[in-house]
């Protein structure tokens, strides 16, 4: 790794666009549409709008899991928001979600359509509605939104910190990278210490706090976040491997994970997904392209 050059801010920052590596295109300063792009809408009861990023992923698990447990109600269209494309800055997206972060939510389900965004509230608005993956006795239910909220809290240092400066900073920082992979390694022990005590995050059920940590700290464990896990010796991680392991099996998780996806293996992308049948017809391998 190499220091980057002495750098001192000055009184007031200017925005320069050509500052921000592979995402110079993309990034701004400011809020609101850069242009006019209606959403399209399928004929479930809820429109997703996302991609299949560990945030993205959450929501799709989500569905998947609610499905699996024979709630039709919860059928879902998931539309593709290709980030790098900057989808995400289309009017009718940030009519959804006016921070332009996937993933965005329309439920239809009812009589006026609700917009729910961040992908924290998503799980909480699903499981309050179908009555899963949420205990409502305490302290069980505090328990499991406490760990919810820590994921939502810890995963800007984790993707916007660790990640951003080890695998896509267009200069090494030394320094960035080594305060990010601490605190990356003390929120895999936080993890660890805890599911060296109980099964699941919540306590003995898996819940909503599993479904928003595993994407993240699962696929860290896992080593298919950042190409990272020689660097993090995330093997180490004894309790968060074993975890991991056992939310992966889950069919309804490996349906969720590849939905919205456009990278990797093409067995693994169902880049939308309207029916449950997508998922045998309509992967990249089956289609191609």
């Amino acid at each position: 790794m190499t220091e980057s050059t002495e750098y001192a801010p000055p009184k007031v920052w200017a925005w320069n666009k050509e500052s921000g590596g592979r995402f110079a295109a993309v990034n701004r300063p400011i809020a609101g549409p850069t242009h006019d792009k209606d959403l399209p809408v399928g004929r479930h009861p809820f429109q997703l709008y996302s991609l299949g990023t560990p945030n993205g992923q959450k929501v799709t698990i989500m569905f998947e899991e609610l499905l699996a447990l024979g709630h039709g109600g919860a059928e879902y269209d998931a539309w593709l928001i290709n980030i790098a494309d900057g989808d995400q800055f289309g009017s009718g997206f940030v009519a959804i979600n006016p921070n332009s972060k996937i993933p965005a939510l329309l439920d239809r389900s009812g009589p006026t359509p609700i917009r729910v965004f961040e992908s924290g509230s998503i799980l909480l608005h699903l499981a309050e509605k179908f009555g899963e993956f949420l205990p409502t006795a305490q302290p069980a239910r505090a328990e499991t939104l406490s760990w919810l909220f820590w994921q939502m809290g810890s995963a800007p240092y984790l993707g916007g910190g660790f990640g951003h400066f080890y695998a896509y900073a267009p200069i090494k920082i030394e320094y960035a990278i080594d305060r990010f992979a601490m605190e990356t390694k003390r929120q895999l022990d936080v993890l660890d210490r805890r599911l060296g005590e109980t099964e699941y995050l919540g306590g003995d059920t898996y819940t909503i706090a599993d479904i928003a940590v595993f994407p993240w700290y699962g696929g860290l464990a896992k080593g298919l976040l950042y190409d990272s896990g020689e660097f993090l010796a995330v093997h180490e991680y004894k309790h968060v491997n074993r975890w991991a392991d056992q939310i992966a099996a889950r069919p309804a998780v490996k349906r969720g994970r590849i939905v919205n996806r456009v990278f990797g293996d093409p067995a693994n992308q169902l880049r939308e997904r309207h029916e449950a049948s997508d998922f045998e017809t309509k992967r990249q391998d089956k289609v191609g392209g």
